[in-house]
């Protein structure tokens, strides 16, 4: 059984910082590419920011230069830095891995004030 786990989300006002983690656990292999998306409320979910298993990364034009994705493949693990955060960052933030199939974890909360 694979589990995808977020932390990280929480509240905090225009112009702060979080650090999102994400944690993939359990029988997996090889896993390809990791990645961030986000939904807020009434919209679709949408592609945040993808890191390959060679480090290679994509970023939204909404969060380049203020958001930052990295990896740890030791770990199976991925963070999002998100600075200079914005009210319309304000939404749940949603890990994927691609190993043979996706996988998704539950969403963490990030509110941005302003």
């Amino acid at each position: 059984q694979v589990q995808v786990v977020e932390s990280g989300g929480g509240l905090v006002q225009a112009g702060g910082s979080l650090r999102l983690s994400c944690v993939v656990s359990g029988s997996i292999f090889n896993i390809n590419a990791m990645a961030w998306y986000r939904q807020a409320p009434g919209k679709e979910r949408e592609s945040v920011a993808i890191v390959t298993n060679g480090g290679s990364t994509s970023y939204a034009d909404s969060v380049k230069g203020r958001f930052t994705i990295s990896r740890d493949n030791a770990k199976n693990t991925v963070y999002l830095q998100m600075n200079s955060l914005k009210p319309d960052d304000t939404a749940v933030y949603y890990c994927r891995a691609w190993a043979g199939r996706d996988y998704w974890g539950q969403g963490t909360q990030v509110t941005v004030s302003s």
